[in-house]
């Protein structure tokens, strides 16, 4: 009886190690192929790993809560057919830097990191390292960085980790470091003068603890909240954010959806919303001022070529995760409304995909499904814009006719950007927006589908 090696599989380009959550099944249970084994989890979404082939479980190398390179063996599979189904796969990974990984749109840092895949069957929790004699866990990747950054186990010990129990990710550490580096004592700066004022104290200490009653419930972040809290906490300090409005009549836009929608699901069987019309053109205005799809590296400005729209969608759970369309400007209405709807159901139901939340250029979301006229989004880094759509509401607006001025009943919705002052000044976000609203006010009410 042969046996088969299950690996941890390649989960994207930036990702380099996973969580396994949980076995579905023990030593000795039979798997069919397909059939789910375990469910890991990165930084980006939950994964469920299927056996490539049918067998018996020999051994799991792993146990949960475990961090676990790529292309490490974690189980083996017993069958008598293993040639003649499939051989064990090798996988080779490269020297990687973690300027090019990103955890849901974190900001790029120069650190260099070589990360590798081992085939050893030791759990990477026993890997001692010279220069880190906590007992407390920290995976390969995040030792090695701490190594080359001089991190004593002390600092390590001090860092809050935004991982599953507390685990202190690629991320925390990397801001750490970038924290160090960039701390700098106050100085007092001349503004004027005949004055002096000296600059205050930055943060430096937790705030105090709100004392506890019994007239309180206390509730745990889930690591989904805390990678959230986290991604939020560092955008807001990285990049100056400022929000523009503008007003939009989508009168035209709403009566030709509900005159379509019936012969559009009969004809393409697809639901069509508003989303994919808007996603439609925020492409066709970041053609028109291409340095909204961008992103900043210290001084440079990366601006990106493809045009990939993360799609904003609250989960059941409360949280909320960021679907990617790639290349959303190559698609047609049709194309956009099976995308849309596809990752919306499949975020919903925890089916996504890591690579399809990741290499996102730009992001929607869509606040007026809660029933909010307008929101003042925070941008999802690295990126240096996010649009929010508010509902559509009815609401008496004055009309321009060759006979004069009148009121007349409009669908009328609110758009708002947040946008990062340090690439887009407030004349470029302003137009960018007014050219999106402009392209849905002027939406032919004759279109064909």
């Amino acid at each position: 009886m042969a046996k088969f090696d299950l690996v941890m599989p390649k989960l994207g380009e930036s990702i380099m190690e996973a969580t396994i959550l949980g076995w579905k099944k023990n030593v000795g249970d039979y798997v069919d192929q397909d059939e789910t084994i375990l469910e890991i989890a990165t930084d980006k979404v939950d994964s469920e790993v299927p056996s490539p082939l049918s067998g018996t479980i020999a051994e799991i190398l792993f146990k949960e809560n475990d961090v676990v390179p790529i292309g490490t063996v974690i189980a083996r599979i017993s069958t008598e057919a293993i040639e003649a189904v499939v051989p064990a796969p090798s996988i080779a990974v490269p020297p990687v830097s973690v300027a090019k990984i990103e955890s849901n749109g974190t900001h790029e840092k120069p650190h260099e990191v070589v990360a590798q895949a081992t085939q050893k069957t030791e759990k990477v929790s026993s890997r001692p390292m010279e220069s880190i004699t906590s007992d407390r866990f920290y995976s390969p990747l995040v030792r090695t960085i701490a190594k080359q950054e001089g991190i004593s186990s002390v600092e390590l010990d001090t860092i809050s980790g935004s991982g599953n129990g507390g685990r202190v990710t690629k991320t925390d550490i990397l801001d750490f470091v970038e924290n160090k580096k960039n701390y700098k004592a106050p100085v007092a700066v001349n503004v004027a003068p005949k004055e002096d004022i000296a600059l205050p104290l930055p943060q430096t200490t937790l705030p105090p603890i709100v004392p506890v009653s019994d007239n309180v419930e206390i509730v745990e972040m889930d690591r989904m909240r805390r990678l959230i809290a986290d991604h939020m906490v560092m955008s807001r300090r990285v990049a100056p954010h400022v929000t523009s409005f503008v007003e939009a009549d989508v009168t035209n836009l709403v009566n030709w959806r509900n005159r379509v929608k019936a012969d559009f699901q009969k004809k393409y069987g697809e639901n069509i919303t508003f989303t994919p019309i808007f996603i439609e053109a925020i492409c066709i205005a970041l053609r028109e001022y291409p340095l909204v799809n961008s992103s900043v590296n210290d001084n440079q400005i990366i601006v990106k070529k493809d045009l990939n729209i993360g799609m904003a969608a609250a989960l059941p759970s409360g949280n909320l995760i960021v679907p990617v369309i790639k290349n959303a400007d190559r698609m047609n209405l049709m194309g956009l409304s099976k995308a849309v709807n596809d990752l919306a159901t499949r975020a919903r139901s925890n089916k996504l995909k890591p690579d399809e939340t990741q290499g996102g250029t730009f992001t929607l979301t869509n606040v007026g499904g809660f029933g909010n006229i307008m929101g003042t989004p925070i941008i999802n880094q690295p990126q240096v814009a996010i649009l929010a759509t508010g509902t559509i509401k009815k609401k008496p607006a004055v009309i321009e006719t060759d006979f004069g001025d009148v009121i007349a009943v409009r669908q009328i919705m609110y758009l708002s950007m947040s946008y990062d002052h340090r690439i887009v000044d407030g004349s470029m976000g302003g137009m960018f927006l007014r050219r999106v609203g402009d392209l849905l006010e002027q939406f032919d009410v004759n279109r064909t589908v």
